[in-house]
């Protein structure tokens, strides 16, 4: 079973209305600051401790994890949440969403439009989305939030941060794949 383009977007669209309905916001990049921590924990004791004193009841060595009272802090000392099952199942979902529509080429590991720019080498692909997506993090972090917090749940929630930075996304995406694709 394929799903166009237009069934996925309408498919996301829901899932987001109903997540932001009934829970809260989406956003993902800040669990892998999260995941990080609780990386860097396991050889430093102190990214991540209880204090009383906090809003959330915890504290850290790093000011980044320190926000909002310990809120990040708490998240390193427990991993399991809300946030984080969202980003498992972010991944699963995209692994069950390929076995159900099968191997077909219009779900082809090198799309064609990749292949007559950069050759038709699956580790090169591979490479090429692995530093888009670091790019794209790294991106994420410095706006404070990435474009699933910033872009589609604020637009749905008609802020006004939202919509100018889905237009920034835009102004900046469309010439660079121009660029890279020449077309």
């Amino acid at each position: 079973m394929y799903w166009n383009w237009k069934m996925s977007g309408i498919a996301l669209g829901l899932c987001f209305f109903l997540t932001v309905l009934i829970i809260k916001p989406i956003g993902v990049s800040t669990q892998f600051v999260i995941f990080d921590g609780i990386a860097v924990s396991l050889f430093k004791d102190d990214i991540s401790y209880k204090d009383e004193s906090t809003k959330t009841g915890y504290a850290s060595s790093n000011a980044y994890l320190n926000k909002s009272g310990g809120k990040y802090a708490k998240a390193v000392s427990n991993p399991i949440n809300y946030s984080f099952i969202f980003v498992v199942a972010m991944f699963l979902g995209g692994f069950v969403a390929r076995k159900l529509q099968g191997a077909n080429d219009s779900c082809s590991m090198v799309p064609d439009v990749h292949k007559r720019r950069f050759g038709d080498s699956r580790g090169m692909r591979v490479l090429l989305a692995f530093i888009g997506g670091v790019l794209v993090l790294w991106g994420a972090r410095l706006a404070g939030g990435c474009t699933s917090g910033h872009m589609m749940s604020g637009m749905m929630q008609t802020s006004i941060s939202g919509y100018l930075f889905a237009v920034a996304a835009f102004i900046a995406a469309v010439p660079t794949a121009i660029l890279l694709y020449k077309k």
